[in-house]
C-alpha cells in the first residue's frame, strides 16, 4: 500500500497531538474504517443497511478491496477499531479499471471527468466520528488528501457529496445556489443520469439568498467550494442514505498550492528556530 507521505511531507505534517492521518495498511484497518462508516451513516444518519451490513455493523461494497482508504487514527484510543476516527475513500483509475467503473457513475455521467487527460481521483465515503468534528481533525484529513494528491500528481478530484434529506424543495435554496453560482464548465460538467436527474435550479438566481444558502450547506461542500470546487448538472436522490447528492469537481491547483505553502512556512520556522 502506498504511503501518504511524500518527499515534501514530514511525519509531523501528518500528525497533530495523538492524531495521525495515513492510509490503511491492512484488511483489519479497512474493516475499522467500515465500522466507523456504519456508525456515522447508519446509526447516526439513519441510512438503510442491507441485511448483511446490519448483521456485521459494517458499511462495505466491492470498491473497498480495490481502493485506498485514508484514515485519521487517534493513538490515545489504543490500536483497535475505536482508534479510527475519520476516513476517506480514494479511487484512482487503476482501481476503477479493476472495478469496471468509478463509484459515481451509478448516479452521474462522469465521462468528462473519467476522460480528463491528467490524473484523476474520486473521493467518497467521507466521515468523521462525532467527537472529532473539529477544525483540527478536518485540517489533518485534508493534509492527508493533499499529500496523496501531490504524490500521485492528481490534477482533478471528483465525487458525490450529500445534503441531508430527500425532498429537493426543502433544500431549494442551497441547491439553486450551487447551480447558479458554482456550475462546472462544460468540459468538466458531469450530469445526473436521465432516470435520476433532479433539477437543481428550483429558484431563479435573483431569488437566491447566497448568504443563507451558504449557511445551509454542509461543511464538507463548503470546504470544496473554498478550494474552487464546481458542481455537476443535476442532483440525485439517494433513498438508502436519506440524502440528496450533488457531483463535486475540484481542480487540485489550490489544494497543492495551499499544502506547499503550509509546508514551506513550517520549514522556514524550523530553520529559524
Amino acid at each position: 500500500m502506498t504511503d501518504t507521505s511524500t518527499d515534501q511531507a514530514s511525519s509531523s505534517e501528518l500528525r497533530m497531538g495523538s492524531l495521525e492521518v495515513r492510509l490503511a495498511e491492512s484488511a483489519a484497518e479497512i474493516d475499522w474504517a467500515q465500522a466507523l462508516r456504519y456508525r456515522v451513516f447508519y446509526n447516526e444518519m439513519s441510512a438503510v443497511p442491507s441485511p448483511e451490513m446490519a448483521a456485521r455493523h459494517r458499511d462495505f461494497d466491492d470498491f473497498d478491496a480495490l481502493c485506498d482508504h485514508l484514515l485519521v487514527v487517534d493513538h490515545a484510543r489504543g490500536g483497535g477499531p475505536e482508534s479510527v476516527v475519520g476516513t476517506y475513500r480514494l479511487i484512482r483509475r487503476p482501481a476503477a479499471e479493476k472495478a469496471g467503473r468509478f463509484y459515481s457513475s451509478s448516479e452521474y455521467d462522469i465521462s468528462p471527468l473519467a476522460n480528463f487527460p491528467g490524473e484523476v481521483l474520486e473521493l467518497g465515503r467521507s466521515c468523521v466520528d462525532a467527537a472529532y468534528r473539529t477544525r483540527g481533525s478536518m485540517q489533518l484529513l485534508w493534509r492527508g488528501i493533499a499529500a496523496y494528491v501531490a504524490q500521485h500528481r492528481i490534477e482533478l478530484m471528483f465525487g458525490c457529496a450529500s445534503l441531508p434529506g430527500t425532498d429537493p424543495q426543502a433544500i431549494a435554496q442551497p441547491l439553486s445556489y450551487l447551480h447558479h453560482y458554482h456550475l462546472a464548465p462544460p468540459e468538466l460538467r458531469a450530469r445526473a443520469l436521465p432516470d435520476l436527474y433532479v433539477d437543481m435550479a428550483l429558484m431563479e438566481k435573483e431569488a437566491v439568498d447566497a448568504k443563507r444558502a451558504l449557511v445551509e450547506l454542509p461543511p464538507l461542500i463548503k470546504g470544496y467550494l473554498r478550494l474552487g470546487g464546481f458542481i455537476g448538472d443535476g442532483a440525485v436522490i439517494d433513498h438508502q442514505f436519506n440524502t440528496t447528492d450533488v457531483c463535486i469537481v475540484v481542480k487540485t491547483d489550490l489544494v497543492t498550492d495551499k499544502y506547499a505553502k503550509h509546508y514551506e512556512r513550517r520549514s522556514r520556522d524550523a530553520q529559524s528556530a
